[in-house]
């Protein structure tokens, strides 16, 4: 591989960065993790729209970042058609979304293009129709684009683009990653800088994700309610996430709103248990944060804790289901042995080695 590899950083410059923001930064980590030790020398570059956003979220990711002259909504129009801001050196241009860009660099450069996944089909009514507009479009193109390689995060989703005619040499899966800082995170200081007072410690449930209908928080607050009755140690029930589109009713469930990374990580450190039930989720980082702090989980099917015995799996369409879940891991033992347990069922999803498993995609 010769050039640096550059990435399109523009989730992170957008209000609500989401998982592909998460997705984004924490393979830029990873990969400068790499060429510390050594494995990984050609360079790394970001590609961004225009922001006035401060404190700038990029400041702190420790590469060179490109900016282009314009915002994002225009950026992602013109990356249809034109690499703008991409150096006529690089050897990899890595899109994170289907925003693009899939083109420029060197005459031999590589272009790569991460699919977190195929919602806006599975659940169109939970989407918007231009947004699932939008996704289809880009994905045609894609699908049109053979010298384009394409990165899932799950096999299910490596199976159904094959299906759907991408051939199978140009799909590649790769594991994603997770802050560990959540192992050592101060949850009493994240809880009082947000103003929630709370009776005791590790007293209060926490759900984690933008509040909008795929997430399936009614649903949740009501099951959480009612578990409540019979496991008070559950505490309230704690909802940090920017809000999205869509009515949500969210009861008496406590809104933290949009959290930063730090108090997040003091949030998922502090709980009694972490309550994920999305109705469909392309990855699910939340689980995978709590069981590295050794936390208690409860989840619906999603990518991210397949096969994990650790975590407590609950059907998102029922109710009962979901209550069930929630007593049970109100008793779950909370021993050093057990967050142990819970932390070694994700040492391997690491950003070191999401960053690995790019660089195979990339070779």
């Amino acid at each position: 591989m010769t050039g640096p590899v550059v990435i399109t950083l523009d989730q992170l410059r957008r209000p609500h960065p989401g998982g592909i923001g998460n997705y984004a930064r924490g393979l830029v980590a990873g990969l400068v993790e790499l060429g510390a030790l050594g494995e990984f020398s050609e360079g790394i570059a970001g590609l961004a729209p225009r922001s006035s956003q401060r404190p700038d979220p990029l400041d702190t990711l420790g590469i060179d970042v490109v900016t282009v002259p314009f915002g994002v909504r225009l950026a992602t129009r013109v990356w249809r058609f034109v690499p703008t801001g991409v150096s006529g050196d690089a050897g990899v241009v890595h899109a994170t979304s289907l925003a693009g860009p899939f083109a420029g660099g060197r005459r031999d450069a590589l272009h790569t293009v991460a699919v977190q996944d195929l919602l806006w089909r599975d659940h169109p009514d939970l989407t918007t129709s231009a947004g699932a507009r939008f996704h289809e479009r880009r994905l045609s193109h894609i699908r049109s684009r053979h010298d384009v390689r394409v990165i899932v995060t799950s096999h299910q989703v490596r199976e159904r683009l094959v299906r759907d005619g991408f051939g199978s040499e140009r799909v590649f899966v790769v594991r994603l990653g997770v802050d560990r800082t959540n192992e050592t995170a101060d949850a009493s200081a994240a809880l009082a800088r947000l103003g929630v007072s709370l009776a005791e410690p590790f007293g209060y449930t926490l759900s984690v994700g933008t509040v909008q209908p795929r997430k399936n928080l009614t649903r949740l607050v009501a099951a959480h309610a009612e578990a409540r009755r019979a496991a008070p140690e559950l505490g309230p029930l704690l909802i940090a996430g920017a809000k999205g589109w869509g009515d949500v009713d969210t009861g008496d469930a406590t809104l933290l709103g949009s959290v930063d990374h730090r108090d997040l990580a003091g949030l998922i450190a502090g709980c009694r248990a972490l309550a994920y039930v999305p109705i469909a989720e392309g990855w699910g980082l939340p689980p995978v944060e709590a069981l590295v702090a050794g936390r208690p989980v409860l989840s619906s099917p999603v990518p991210s804790i397949e096969g994990n015995a650790e975590v407590r799996v609950v059907d998102p369409l029922n109710t009962d289901s979901i209550v069930a879940g929630l007593v049970d891991i109100a008793g779950a033992v909370d021993g050093e042995a057990a967050r142990e347990r819970r932390r070694d069922s994700v040492a391997q999803l690491t950003w070191t080695n999401c960053a690995r498993d790019h660089l195979e995609a990339w070779r």
